[in-house]
Order: structure tokens, then sequence, then C-alpha cells
């Protein structure tokens, strides 16, 4: 088996090994996968954080060793999901802009090593281990199928960037992060941090977001945004109609 590590700030994770493919996801900054399929100018891997395949470009990222690899996996969630927000790539004195949730396993006191190439870290925000602040930081960011960052976010990227961030590890899709944590029975139950899932016709769970308690909810549609909630589901002030029709609610800790 073979492994790499994302050694830019975001990459593509395509449906297809093709420019034009659906993006799926993204691989941030430090975030590491196993190589499954070599094809042309493209990799198919599987991501370590959340067992998501697809295809990235074999330019985008550098290799890495079954020991760093093991290593990586072993390290505690808390100590490698930071909120950075620059690194200064040393060998050529250039800057990364990271996004929030970036992985530093690798790190000796503010240097991140990846692979065989050096970052220093230079930018840090605090308080993300409180989550409405975290949550709360990505409101206005568009949305984007596929997204996990600042610039473009879905609704099951935010929940688990946000999640991520308090040493949580949530599957990417809504339906997937639907199987972890614990029912809450009852919406006067809820807590921060609760996740609410919503069904379409067919039943299917097809969107999701974070309860900042038992009348707001904080989700990415068209944007991140602050909406009510009610037993009914979610309740658009500016559509002024309900959108999304609740289904469950579940604990992730």
């Amino acid at each position: 088996m073979e492994y790499g590590i994302c050694n830019l700030s975001v990459i593509p994770l395509r449906a297809e090994a093709n420019d034009r493919s659906e993006l799926v996801s993204q691989v941030l900054f430090g975030e590491i996968f196993e190589i499954t399929e070599w094809k042309e100018n493209w990799v198919h891997i599987v991501t370590s954080h959340d067992n998501y395949t697809g295809w990235i470009g074999r330019l985008q990222f550098i290799m890495l060793g079954h020991l760093a690899y093991k290593r990586f996996k072993q390290t505690p969630p808390p100590l490698t999901y930071r909120a950075v927000t620059q690194a200064w790539k040393i060998a050529n004195n250039s800057i990364l802009y990271l996004p929030m949730g970036s992985s530093l396993a690798f790190l000796e006191g503010t240097t991140c090593h990846i692979g065989d190439e050096r970052f220093e870290i230079i930018g840090e925000i605090g308080e993300t281990e409180n989550i409405a602040v975290a949550a709360t930081s990505f409101l206005n960011t568009p949305y984007l199928w596929g997204g996990r960052t600042h610039f473009g976010i879905d609704c099951s990227g935010f929940t688990q960037t946000v999640f991520k961030l308090q040493g949580i590890n949530l599957l990417r899709d809504a339906c997937q992060q639907a199987e972890q944590g614990y029912v809450i029975n009852a919406l006067h139950d809820t807590k921060l941090g609760d996740l609410a899932f919503f069904e379409n016709a067919e039943g299917e769970i097809v969107h999701v977001g974070i309860l900042l308690n038992n009348e707001k909810i904080i989700h990415a549609s068209g944007r991140v945004k602050i909406d009510s909630i009610d037993e009914k589901g979610i309740f658009s002030k500016e559509l002024k109609r309900y959108t999304h029709k609740l289904k469950m609610i579940r604990r992730m800790f």
C-alpha cells in the first residue's frame, strides 16, 4: 500500500480522473490518505479521516512512508486539527494560506514537517474549541457542493469541519453522519452542538445543520446562515416558508 499527504492549502477530490468531473470533497493541508490506483495524471485515494474516495492530481501531494502514515494515524485528534491561517514554506520563502481544520500532526514547536518540506505556522485563530465560535466563523460562506473551507462549503462539509476542530471525526456525507452518535428524541432536549438532519420527499437524509439552541440552527444552504427551527423543520425568514423537513437529531459528544 502507498500513502500520500496534502502539502497544498486545499486540493479538489473528484469523482472521476478529469478536471471537469464533479467535486465530491476537498483534501486540506496535512490530511493523509491511502493511494489505491495511479492513472496518468491522476491518483485514486481513500482519505484517512473519513474513508472518502476520489481522484486527485498527482502533482498536488507528496508521498508519505508507511511508518509516518501510521504515526499520524495514532496521533490524538486534538493535537492534529488546528485553526491555522498561514504557513511559511521555508524552502522557497513562500506563504500558504491555510483553511481551518488543517492537520498539523508532524509539528515541532511551530514548525510543521510535511515529508521533506518544512512549514512555519505563523497565523492561528484561538477559541475554536468553542463550537459556537467555530461554527459562526463560517457565516456567509457561499455554498459549494463538495466544499470544506471558508471560500465555499456544503452542509456536511460544514458540520465535518466544525467538529474536526473539536477533535471529533465525522464522516463526509449527511446520510453517513446520521448514523453516528445517538438520537435525541425531542427538540426541547437538545443542546448546543447537536446535529439536526433533514429529509426529502422520499425520506432520504439530504441536509444537516448544527443546533445553536432548540430554536436556532446554523447550516449551509445558499450560504452559511442562521435560521429558525421547530418540530417541522427549518423556517427561512428570507423565503418566509419551511425549507427543510426535520428527520432526526443526533448528539456526537
